[in-house]
């Protein structure tokens, strides 16, 4: 029995504490969706999450904290990401070579008893605990359904993903995947998978990026609909800019047939001899026709001294990556020499073979170098790549979107060079529109029950992080908040699994002093009292000592 406050145990009067002390209120007024550090406690908590937000919200920060402080507590954290270019970035692996499914697009019983004679694939699942996929927006929502299926199977565990922990990163604002039926919707978060995992939504709204010299503020206005002509000026001021001469950036087309003109018509502009690269196939023609249009390489690939290229294919002794640039430097034995952009490294890259395989046999396999040419590319395959300067040209724009994601992928206004605008080019789609309030609401109500994240665990409160104020504001309810946050970490369980908003308002409101008292609480019922009973009930007696305020039993 609780007498006096010296009685309470230190944890959890750490707790009350906090919640009678420190509340955070930002500098500027307005209350964040969710701050990183709640986001931290989220995602530490082995919920599944989605975490959103626009550019330069810090998703790639928290990330990256993350899988740090998880695999610090000895999880093992598979990293991948939808595209080469977004796994380069994040230190992973693309989600196609980490699940196994490659560029199949079923999953049938064949497929399945294939897959699982693959050893080292089935122990890849069965080790992990988290599975992290960035850029999910690039994701379709049928390869995510085929996952599920796979991690299920290959865990034996009927559980969304088979009782994996998925973290989502990404912006529903970017372009959908390119879709293989017109009529069929295919971003990740309308498959089945998806709305079965049901993953919290931690929406960061704040920006970290140390330079503001418009280009955020046009993104955020654009994704609230609510783009005032301060805005166009400086979209406009960018039009018809050319960049200085001599600097070489990349240039962003709507259209293929673009991307290919540009790229041909820089490549006749280099002098030295053409070397040409045809793709080799094997299989029938039907299945080696599907498996080329899956592949980003060319059927004929021209290249020259100086050509800027792309490599298109994972190399599995990690030189480089799809997504690498680089620029061809010499030809050594009828091979291309190419420096990378990231440090002049230089590759002799050798042909690559694509394979489809079926019951253990290969049913179609393509070789070609797995390059392309690079001076122009598609504003679509541009998704997931920081670019310091580049000229767009949106005067072809057909599908909302566009515009966003082109210039989203600049990392200030100085770097962009617009060579045409049409309508179309700065609109977003409706319904991204409404996707949006779904998703800052749910974030908002995740974010009113969530603590800061500590790693001491000593308080549920971070005032370190300097982005805020602190208030003098004490209630019941925070108190008991702020314990919730606390256990729920410590238990690695999300937070309402220990009590609704609800029940913590009704237990503040009644401050019950025995379990008598707590049961009569709606939704607390035996087994929560006996694992969380005596801790509720030291805060609510320390409360009525300190407050004076009149408590209830259960006579």
């Amino acid at each position: 029995m609780i007498n006096s406050v010296e009685d309470v145990p230190i944890f959890l009067l750490l707790a009350l504490e906090a919640a009678f002390e420190v509340s955070w209120v930002p500098e500027n007024g307005r209350v964040p969706t969710m701050r990183q550090s709640q986001a931290m406690t989220v995602m530490m908590s082995n919920s599944s999450v989605f975490l959103t937000g626009a550019p330069g919200s810090g998703k790639s920060y928290v990330l990256g904290k993350f899988v740090s402080k998880a695999e610090a507590r000895g999880l093992r954290v598979a990293v991948t990401a939808s595209t080469g270019i977004a796994a380069t970035h994040i230190g992973g692996t693309t989600i196609h070579s980490w699940s196994g499914i490659g560029i199949r697009e079923t999953l049938g019983a064949k497929d399945l008893a294939a897959l699982s004679k693959r050893s080292q694939l089935v122990s890849r699942y069965q080790a992990a605990d988290v599975l992290v996929i960035d850029e999910i927006s690039m994701l379709p929502g049928w390869f995510l359904d085929l996952l599920d299926f796979l991690s299920r199977a290959f865990r034996e565990d009927t559980r969304p993903f088979g009782g994996l922990q998925v973290v989502f990163v990404g912006d529903m604002f970017q372009l959908p995947p390119v879709a293989r039926d017109a009529t069929k919707q295919e971003f990740a978060h309308y498959s089945a998978a998806w709305k079965e995992l049901d993953p919290l939504v931690c929406y960061l709204d704040e920006q970290h990026r140390q330079r503001r010299d418009g280009l955020l503020e046009v993104l955020e206005a654009m994704r609230k609909g609510d783009l005032h002509d301060e805005y166009l000026a400086l979209i406009n001021g960018r039009l018809h800019l050319r960049p200085p001469e001599g600097v070489e950036v990349t240039r962003l087309y709507s259209h293929n047939v673009n991307v290919d003109s540009i790229n041909q018509q820089r490549l006749a502009m280099l002098e030295g001899p053409l070397e040409r690269f045809e793709m080799r196939s094997k299989g029938p023609a039907p299945a080696v026709d599907q498996l080329s249009k899956r592949i980003l390489a060319p059927q004929m690939l021209d290249l020259k001294v100086g050509a800027e290229v792309m490599f298109v294919a994972n190399d599995p002794s990690k030189s480089f990556v799809n997504g690498s640039r680089g620029r061809v430097v010499r030809f050594e034995d009828g091979r291309p020499i190419v420096a990378l952009s990231d440090g002049g490294r230089t590759i002799t890259v050798s042909p690559y073979s694509w394979q489809n395989i079926e019951d253990d046999k290969v049913r179609a396999e393509v070789t070609q170098l797995p390059l392309r040419l690079a001076w122009a590319i598609t504003i679509h395959k541009s998704q997931g790549m920081s670019i310091d300067a580049a000229e767009i040209d949106l005067s072809r724009s057909f599908t909302p979107g566009m515009g966003y994601v082109a210039l989203s992928r600049l990392r200030s206004l100085d770097g962009l060079y617009i060579s045409g605008m049409n309508a179309m080019a700065l609109r977003l789609h409706p319904r991204i529109f409404e996707l949006d309030e779904v998703l800052r609401s749910a974030s908002d109500n995740l974010a009113r029950e969530t603590p800061d994240f500590v790693e001491t665990g000593d308080s549920p409160v971070d005032g370190a992080d300097g982005i805020g104020k602190v208030l003098i504001q004490g209630n019941l309810f925070d108190a008991l908040k702020a314990w919730r946050g606390s256990r729920a970490l410590a238990g690695g369980i999300p937070p309402y699994f220990i009590a609704h908003n609800s029940q913590l308002e009704e237990i503040a409101e009644k401050v019950p002093v025995d379990e008598a008292a707590l049961l009569k609480i709606k939704g607390i019922g035996a087994a929560k009292v006996a694992s969380f009973g005596e801790e509720i009930l030291s805060l609510t007696r320390a409360h009525a000592l300190r407050t004076g305020q009149p408590a209830k039993n259960g006579k």
